[in-house]
């Protein structure tokens, strides 16, 4: 288990150097941060000064080795635009966006594993034919239409819930939630659904499918003849082996949900790092867009190495092939 845990931490080292490389290379051609610091009336002797006490005229392997050894310190630098520290900017949107995905990632779980446990237990129902209906229009619709319907219908439409913001909010330490006030709950849930509908989608299908594979395993009808109760049989049996690869699925998509909620942040103005990410996009905030897909790098090795990890708990084999 330890060689297990280190050859992981190995891979993620090198997984998270390679994403710095790659996201510090792209930025230099998103154009020049300077054009959007300054003003017109700026002359191009102050232009160049500025450029020349932000490093933006140093050799490429130099502002990146720079950049890098930073990070590894804790020090993520100044946002050109704003001149704070982007550690701390991303420290006020971190809680937003890991709030929206934790309540997405939970919605898809508990509706779409008990949803595709029933489709594959009543593959020709009615009722099964029209979750599956839904769930084809859930992955075909994008996700920026799902926001704007639920947008018109439950804010414009009917007015029960707000259409943007985060609502009421409540301090504890450094972390700002909006999982102890009404308000914060209300303006929740629209855009939980809408980055959770997606997912959802995606669990209820990979359940359905390799719920209707373990059913008709050997084990599956050999308990079924030694007059196994059918509730045992389906969810501590079937369910359990069920899960497996789900596991990975589900992992995958937590960090998908943190990665991708800036459609979802943008449509519903929720102050998330999706949305500072696309701001900085705006002003060429190259430090903010670096650090940022490092965190979302870095919350993709996480999560991987978890469910590693839980992959070894659960299947008994994988301890073995690692110790031989």
């Amino acid at each position: 288990m330890v060689y297990f845990i280190a050859k992981r931490l190995i891979q993620s080292v090198f997984v998270m150097l390679a994403v710095a490389f790659l996201a510090f290379s792209l930025f230099r051609f998103v154009g020049d941060p300077i054009t959007q610091m300054t003003g017109v009336e700026t002359s191009v002797a102050d232009q160049e000064r500025l450029r020349e006490d932000l490093g933006l005229n140093d050799p490429f392997v130099y502002q990146f080795a720079r950049f890098t050894g930073d990070m590894l310190q804790g020090d993520f630098g100044f946002s050109y635009r704003t001149r704070q520290p982007v550690a701390e900017m991303i420290a006020t949107r971190i809680p937003a966006t890991l709030e929206l995905g934790i309540v997405a990632l939970l919605i898809s779980l508990f509706v779409g594993i008990p949803a595709g446990v029933y489709t594959a237990l009543r593959p020709r129902g009615v009722a099964t034919q029209a979750i599956l209906m839904l769930t084809l229009v859930g992955v075909s619709i994008p996700t920026f239409v799902i926001g704007i319907m639920l947008i018109f219908f439950f804010g414009v439409q009917l007015g029960w819930l707000p259409t943007f913001g985060r609502g009421g909010t409540v301090h504890l330490g450094g972390w700002e939630t909006s999982f102890l006030t009404v308000d914060g709950w209300r303006a929740l849930i629209l855009p939980a659904i809408t980055l959770g509908v997606y997912q959802l989608t995606l669990t209820m299908r990979l359940v359905r499918a390799e719920m209707m594979e373990v059913m008709q395993s050997d084990y599956i009808r050999f308990a079924t003849a030694r007059g196994v109760p059918m509730g045992r049989l389906y969810f501590k049996h079937a369910l359990a082996n069920t899960m497996v690869p789900v596991i990975t699925i589900i992992g995958l998509q937590f960090g998908g949900v943190i990665a991708f909620s800036i459609v979802t942040e943008s449509v519903f103005q929720w102050p998330g790092m999706g949305l500072l990410f696309l701001e900085s996009i705006r002003f060429v905030d190259i430090p903010v867009m670096g650090v940022y897909l490092v965190v979302i790098a870095f919350f993709f090795v996480l999560v991987n190495l978890i469910v590693d990890l839980l992959y070894v708990v659960i299947d008994p084999r994988l301890r073995i092939r690692d110790v031989s």
